[in-house]
């Protein structure tokens, strides 16, 4: 008999217990039905003669678990009578009516419930007042804001109320707090703050470092997270330098590795881009590659254009001071799962997992960017432009072809901040097959040769490297994808391409520590080159270097950034105006002085003389002191505003109903200034975000292709426009609650999501305090460092400082099931809405607006490993077997 009840409480079973609930004991129905499915379950184990330790021992807890549980559940079978009691009164029935409904035994019963309602609200509203005190009496100033609710397990009426007993007692509730976004500068996130007597808006705003969360604050915030570590240290006497007297020129930044060495590995990646301390004090950048053949007692060998000095340190970078920036790089470890420790000595650059290995430049944007495209003829300009915009037109129609209208406006208004944004990046529709690659050297490959997996045999390509000068540094090559050297090194690696180093040279000097280049097929000669130039050959910015005891001043960083955003702009302006070739090599080589002024205390201002720029100022900018001139220079220039917010609801709402515009208000905001003076607070925007009309900041003589542009970026701007004035009657799908129940365990799950991504929001805030004061302190320590290094500080403080709080911010991803209670109307309007806004956008756009993606057969899927087995190219193989690349990658992803 008692085996048999042991076989049932099994079935039942606790997995795993968490909060205040056994795991499995009510599936995935809501709360409610756990409660009574707990209590009738072990009612009924009872009536057949187990006692609460046989039902305990059954469910996998001790006794004292199983009585806990079951205060906890009659408890909360109590609460969920009391509410339920309550609801249908303020629905207008009667207390008899509510007797039957719940199947009590008459009005006296539904009296009690709600007499006990009352108590309990008014008891929990003051415990929640004094849990607050407490919290602020202690640390002065807490976050209240957006999510706190769901991150302490109740409602935000009830914390506004509690907050409302505190304010009647002298405490201060602080709305509209800015706290500046890390990692994105001009950006704020709006906090509420509850604060002590006595602290006034201002000291919270000025002291905002000190902001607290309601939680007591611990540094992993009770869990396990996988931070930046101290690096794995590599013995020097394990490193070889190839130098460039034996061949290291040729690969240089191609960092070789022994395959199957414990502490120097890249998982199951066969190459990336890494930074490897060496010794105490130094490290080596590149890109890591397996080999098989080197030398006894070496597992790395570092490939370098230096000259040996007889000292392999020379050949070494020194590490940084900065403890979170050890290499001056953001960096990802690989970590032994079982103790979290780094088990590699390859720290790869990049934080977004999966990024700087193989696989991961095969994602990157297929975009045409204006810096290239500009450089091309106006016809293949214009071409791939219009078909930028019909493609937007397309999602748009797609997008208001929707029945459900709440995810239609939420698309719309998205769609219309992302057509805005393209209208100011001014990128175009790549063209067919383009892909972006990693170089890696083959030496073995010809001047005119690339090995290319993805690509056909045979096949001409163009490479383009960002940034380039002009046509003459884009090579165009053949494909041979039969060179051993290259198969054995790269083998049928999606995104990387073997070259020697000569067209690396080409490539406005790339080298091999991981650079990139768009790799376009160029059959139809779209892409159009001309020769290198020649005036570049043996051109040598140190000629330029100061001499000591010269009297010159030594180059800044501040003047090295401006001089090299001037002379950025000046080529890009000389390039689409038509300057002649010479013209360019001159302003081109007075970049190559101004990139190295700083590092190599050059002297730009004789560099600037002796290559007339000046001269090439007044021919191409208008005048010797003139800035950018035409679109494409001036379109992403930051440009300073009065600050300004979306206009409030109160006066007509952020968006105007009759042309869709975006609509703002000043907020007239001043502060002091370092030196004390009154100063009007100005925000930062990129100068065509701020024009209506693209063609205002064209030149004053606008070639044709700086027309194409402004036409363009206007019609963008009035699609944006368009989709927010479509979008904005739209109302909601009525909620339908016989939906609600027929999918109640979908219901279930997406409110669970929610819950997810809400609570996610305090400690989000928190990590951007903590990030901004480690900046501030970095910042007023190195007063003059770099943009790009002050945007590598705030990236890797705010990665930190995720990591302490335990801030982890996860999209809600929508399954097809929940996606069709969202569409049944089991949501309702206001929830699908936080539901929307907490999604990750391209899983709803996926099943909002599904596409159908060919796949093959299982009989063509065999042919095709085969293939791959046998050393063909994905390209090769798809070709073969009729399908397109996109189709195989597809098929062989699943």
């Amino acid at each position: 008999m008692i085996r048999t009840h042991e076989e049932h409480l099994a079935h039942y079973g606790v997995k795993r217990r968490s909060g205040r609930y056994p795991w499995g004991s009510g599936g995935a129905s809501p709360e409610s039905t756990r409660n009574r499915d707990f209590l009738a379950e072990a009612a009924k184990l009872r009536k057949q003669g187990l006692s609460d330790a046989e039902i305990a021992r059954g469910w996998g807890m001790t006794r004292n678990e199983f009585t806990a549980q079951r205060s906890i559940k009659r408890a909360e079978k109590k609460q969920e009578q009391i509410l339920t009691a309550q609801r249908l009164e303020e629905k207008g029935w009667s207390r008899s009516e509510i007797a039957v409904r719940m199947g009590l035994a008459g009005e006296s019963s539904v009296r009690a419930l709600l007499r006990d309602g009352e108590k309990d609200k008014a008891d929990s509203i003051q415990t929640t007042a004094k849990m607050l005190k407490s919290h602020v009496d202690k640390k002065e100033m807490v976050d209240v804001g957006k999510g706190v609710e769901v991150q302490l397990g109740i409602t935000r009426t009830k914390l506004d109320t509690a907050i409302e007993v505190l304010k009647q007692e002298g405490y201060e509730l602080h709305t509209n707090i800015k706290i500046p976004q890390v990692n994105i500068p001009g950006q704020y996130t709006v906090m509420k703050v509850l604060a002590k007597p006595g602290i006034e808006w201002a000291d919270v705003s000025r002291n905002r470092a000190n902001i607290k969360q309601i939680e007591s604050y611990s540094i992993d915030h009770g869990r396990s997270f996988f931070g930046f570590q101290p690096p794995l240290s590599v013995n020097p006497r394990r490193l070889r330098v190839n130098y460039a007297e034996t061949g290291g020129k040729e690969l240089d930044g191609v960092i070789y590795v022994r395959p199957g060495v414990k502490d120097i590995h890249l998982g199951s990646d066969r190459y990336g881009q890494v930074r490897v301390k060496i010794g105490d004090n130094h490290y080596i950048k590149g890109m890591a590659v397996y080999k098989d053949d080197l030398p006894a007692g070496v597992d790395l060998v570092f490939n370098t254009s230096k000259s040996n000095t007889g000292r392999k340190v020379d050949a070494l970078k020194k590490l940084e001071p900065d403890k979170e920036l050890p290499f001056g790089s953001l960096v990802r470890q690989y970590h032994d799962p079982a103790t979290g420790k780094v088990s590699s000595a390859l720290n790869v650059v990049g934080l977004k997992e999966g990024s700087g290995v193989e696989g991961s430049w095969d994602t990157w944007s297929r975009s045409l960017s204006s810096q290239m495209l500009s450089k091309q003829d106006p016809s293949l300009a214009k071409k791939q432009l219009d078909v930028t915009y019909h493609n937007r037109i397309d999602e748009f129609n797609e997008i208001n072809s929707l029945t459900n209208p709440t995810v239609r406006k939420d698309l719309l208004l998205k769609f219309a901040d992302e057509t805005d944004a393209a209208a100011v990046h001014l990128q175009a529709a790549n063209l067919p097959r383009q892909a972006t690659k990693v170089l890696l050297p083959v030496p073995s490959m010809k001047d005119t040769e690339v090995y290319a997996p993805g690509m056909r045999h045979g096949e001409r390509v163009a490479l383009v490297r960002y940034p380039h000068g002009g046509k003459f540094e884009i090579p165009e090559l053949t494909v041979n994808n039969n060179n051993r050297e290259a198969k054995k090194l790269i083998s049928s690696g999606i995104d990387a391409i073997g070259i020697n180093h000569n067209v690396a040279h080409h490539l406005s000097g790339a080298d091999f520590d991981g650079d990139t280049v768009l790799v376009i097929p160029n059959g139809k000669r779209l892409v159009k080159n001309t020769p290198a130039l020649q005036e570049l050959k043996n051109f040598d910015p140190q000629t330029y270097r100061i001499e000591k005891g010269s009297g010159i001043p030594p180059v800044t960083n501040q003047i090295k950034q401006a001089q090299m955003g001037r002379v950025s702009n000046l080529i890009t302006d000389m390039t689409i105006k038509g300057a002649k070739s010479d013209e360019i090599a001159r302003a081109v080589k007075h970049s190559m002085v101004v990139i190295d002024s700083e590092k190599h205390q050059l002297n730009w201002k004789q560099s600037e003389t002796d290559h007339g720029i000046p001269a090439l100022k007044e021919k191409y900018q208008g005048s010797k002191r003139a800035g950018a001139q035409t679109i494409i220079s001036r379109a992403g220039s930051d440009f300073r505003v009065p600050e300004r917010v979306p206009r409030p609801a109160s006066q007509g709402g952020p968006i105007d109903p009759k042309t869709g515009k975006k609509v703002y208000v000043l907020t007239k905001r001043t502060y002091r200034d370092p030196k004390g003076r009154e100063a009007e607070a100005k925000t930062i925007m990129k100068r065509l975000a701020v024009e209506d009309d693209a063609h205002k900041i064209v030149s004053h003589n606008p070639v044709p292709m700086e027309l194409l542009y402004a036409d363009h970026s206007n019609r963008l701007k009035a699609l944006a426009n368009e989709s927010r004035k479509t979008a904005l009657p739209l109302k909601g799908r009525p909620y339908d609650p016989s939906a609600k129940a027929a999918y109640k365990n979908e219901v279930a799950s997406l409110n669970a999501k929610l819950n997810n991504a809400k609570r996610n929001a305090p400690l989000e805030r928190q990590a951007h305090i903590l990030a901004n004061a480690q900046v501030s302190a970095r910042r007023r320590a190195n007063p003059d460092i770099e943009k790009a290094e002050l945007t590598k500080i705030r990236q890797q403080a705010l990665n930190t400082a995720r990591d302490r709080t335990g801030a982890q911010k996860e999209k809600i991803r929508i399954t097809q099931e929940e996606w069709n209670a969202i569409q049944a109307g089991a949501i309702s309007k206001s929830k699908l809405e936080e539901i929307l806004t907490n999604s990750d956008l391209d899983t709803v756009r996926h099943l909002a607006l599904p596409k159908q993606v060919p796949k093959m057969t299982s009989a063509k899927m065999l042919r095709a490993q085969s293939m791959l087995n046998s050393g063909y190219t994905q390209a090769d193989v798809a070709a073969a077997l009729g399908v397109s690349l996109s189709t195989l990658k597809v098929s062989l992803s699943e």
